[in-house]
């Protein structure tokens, strides 16, 4: 059990992460390639400047919310609880004051950022059950979304499992000994192996290595690619 949390919290973090680079490289570099596209992709109006304009229908998704307004609002909160997310992860590294604004020990959310996550997440993956989502559906598509689901649920249990059972032996600077070793190259797991949470951690970094190393060989690498697309349609 040991030499398996040692495998996943070390050289498969590695791995997904230079897949993950990589793979985006490969992909941007691999689509700048490709012969310039002859007709027009224009299907908004023109509006200057291009870039600004881009970035609000990247993220505000005005099309969707007019044609799908339920999907939209489970898309918006997904996106925004993913951002949190992203942060939270990030203060596991460093300090950010800043983000006591939301006064929090461990994580960022304590927990409801993950429920928020888990309820759009498990919207996403049953609408893809029932057409017209069932048609245009593979199966990349329901496994990018159970990968993720997985590592959501594992990743808030660590947080369930401090309130409820006393697994409180894991803190800020015991996962932020572990994240800057594998920065340094000289990992240690032994900071975040020492108490009840190992288990779930070992899980939720499992689920979380694999998508990210899937990531840029999948359609989400529509996060990249949306703005510059975006900026093609209303040119």
């Amino acid at each position: 059990m040991e030499t398996l949390t040692y495998v996943v919290l070390v050289p498969m973090v590695y791995g997904a992460v230079f897949t993950f680079l990589a793979g985006v490289v490969w992909r941007v570099w691999g689509i700048t390639r490709r012969p310039a596209f002859a007709p027009t992709l224009k299907i908004y109006p023109e509006r200057r400047p291009a870039w600004l304009h881009a970035l609000h229908d990247a993220f505000l998704m005005p099309m969707v919310r007019r044609h799908n307004p339920i999907l939209w609002v489970f898309l918006m909160l997904l996106h925004g609880s993913i951002a949190l997310l992203i942060l939270g992860h990030l203060e596991l590294f460093a300090p950010m004051p800043w983000l006591q604004v939301w006064t929090h020990e461990i994580f960022l959310g304590a927990g409801y950022l993950g429920g928020v996550n888990f309820v759009c997440l498990a919207f996403l993956l049953l609408r893809r059950f029932v057409p017209p989502a069932k048609d245009l559906s593979v199966p990349e598509d329901y496994v990018l979304l159970l990968v993720l689901l997985l590592a959501v649920v594992f990743g808030s249990q660590m947080h369930l499992a401090r309130r409820l059972y006393g697994f409180d032996g894991l803190g800020v600077s015991e996962y932020r000994e572990y994240l800057m070793s594998l920065l340094r190259f000289a990992p240690s797991v032994d900071p975040v192996t020492g108490s009840g949470h190992a288990f779930l951690l070992t899980l939720h970094v499992f689920f979380a290595n694999i998508f990210i190393a899937v990531f840029p060989f999948s359609k989400m690498m529509h996060a990249v690619l949306s703005i510059p697309a975006n900026m093609m349609r209303r040119r």
